[in-house]
């Protein structure tokens, strides 16, 4: 019985071609689509838990931004540009659709001291912790 040998030129190809579909996708996000804002996360004791997020060309009327628990998610839209009628992208980068991410706090969070603000393009968020998670101090008595 005769064996084609496998022809790893075509295989790749095959794997440049499919990359090019994807990439050319007016409808897909770039790279990172699960990673879509990005965000970092950090936390202090004056303030909780920090997290801002890069937001170019986001109106913050079109953010929706929650905590339950320990989890903080944002969601929202970004629109696209308003181009003449006449007008053809030559390149286009920046995505347009409605972006969801969920981010696992440290620990629980008093909800009702959440304060979010934007500018610049970006987000930020500051979670204070709660009470009840707060660390405390416990004295040791002696006895006797």
């Amino acid at each position: 019985m005769f064996r084609q040998p496998f022809n790893w030129r075509e295989f790749e190809r095959m794997r440049r071609d499919m990359n090019r579909l994807f990439e050319n996708s007016p409808y897909l996000p770039r790279g990172r689509a699960a990673h879509f804002p990005a965000v970092n996360v950090w936390a202090n004791e004056q303030e909780g838990v920090i997290v801002t997020a890069e937001l170019p060309g986001v109106s913050p009327d079109n953010l929706d931004i929650s905590v339950t628990a320990d989890t903080l998610n944002i969601n929202g839209s970004r629109s696209p540009e308003n181009l003449p009628e006449e007008a053809q992208y030559h390149r286009r980068e920046r995505y347009c659709a409605e972006f969801s991410r969920s981010v696992q706090l440290p620990y629980s969070v008093d909800t009702s001291k959440v304060e979010a603000s934007a500018e610049n393009g970006t987000l930020r968020i500051i979670l204070p912790r709660a009470e009840a998670e707060k660390p405390r101090q416990i004295t040791v008595m002696a006895s006797g």
